[in-house]
């Protein structure tokens, strides 16, 4: 069994580029694959190992600059869920397109999950969920408002023209892991919203510690790597991928007439042009082959951006 692992954490990183070398190297020596992002905001990221494997890397990470307390969460996987490790550099380890959001300074007040129920249960409390719309669409928290957005960065601009809906109401916010609420709350803290809640370790923290039977998730939870979903006690979820978009697909969507595994999906289907759409069956061609011969060709989901 391996151990899946998600992090964040925001610290002052004056050269990430210095960290990306060592750190690699410590991890391929381990055989832990996934993806990490560094920049000058500290580092994000999932990875999978065996136990041995990740408590080094975590190790390693948590002797980074301002890194020694650092939080992460832990699941498990039969197969290894990533094809390869990715360590790269960014402007943010997760895109907001706001430079004056610092979560180091001021963020919402955590809720644990064990009391999340009652809070959003609240009438004069309003619950967003700022993950995107894909995510969403398999799973969310009963009477969650959805932004709709494509992308994190979106959240800003869709704030802007729905606070007026909020009015006079508290907010509670949640996302797979906690760190899009860092931001998302850093954020609506400096447009004068007062009263600011976010769900301390996300979806995942909950989905791990509130029984199924207390729970008021509805659905699955999406998360980036081919587990692809995730449902309560943290067991894999029920959803494939469309390879060409990278949104879940479920048995149903599988059936769709505009599905072609590897090439489009019936979300996907009028977004990319037929040329895009040969380059991604030759890719499947690839896949196929390289499975058929017990290799690896895929590499891991997209993180969050």
């Amino acid at each position: 069994m391996l151990i899946v692992c998600a992090l964040y954490h925001f610290t002052r990183f004056p050269d990430p580029a210095a960290l990306r070398g060592p750190l690699a190297r410590l991890a391929c020596s381990h055989g832990v694959r996934g993806t990490l992002l560094l920049a000058p905001e500290g580092i994000n990221g999932t990875i999978a190992g065996t136990r041995q494997g990740i408590d080094a890397v975590l190790a390693d990470i948590r002797a980074l600059p301002g890194c020694a307390d650092l939080v992460w969460k832990e699941s498990t996987a039969s197969d290894m869920p990533f094809g390869r490790l990715k360590l790269r550099l960014k402007r943010e380890i997760v895109t907001m397109g706001q430079p004056d959001v610092d979560p180091r300074a001021a963020v919402g007040h955590y809720v644990a999950p064990a009391d999340w129920n009652a809070l959003i249960a609240d009438p004069d409390v309003a619950v967003i969920d700022t993950r995107n719309d894909y995510e969403v669409e398999i799973g969310s928290f009963a009477g969650a408002v959805d932004p709709g957005t494509r992308s994190f960065r979106d959240f800003p601009d869709w704030w802007q023209q729905n606070a007026h809906r909020f009015h006079n109401k508290r907010i509670a916010m949640f996302c797979t892991g906690g760190i899009r609420c860092e931001k998302s709350t850093n954020y609506l803290l400096s447009q004068g919203v007062k009263d600011v809640f976010h769900l301390q370790g996300g979806i995942l923290k909950y989905l791990e510690e509130v029984p199924q039977e207390d729970s008021l998730w509805q659905g699955e939870c999406f998360v980036f790597d081919r587990r692809v979903s995730l449902t309560h006690g943290l067991r894999q979820g029920s959803y494939g991928l469309c390879h060409a978009c990278r949104r879940p697909l479920s048995a149903e969507d599988t059936q769709h007439p505009d599905h072609e595994p590897g090439v489009s999906c019936h979300r996907c289907i009028g977004e990319y042009s037929d040329a895009d759409r040969a380059r991604f069956r030759e890719r499947q061609r690839q896949v196929d082959l390289a499975r058929q011969r017990g290799a690896d060709h895929f590499g891991p989901a997209p993180s969050d951006a």
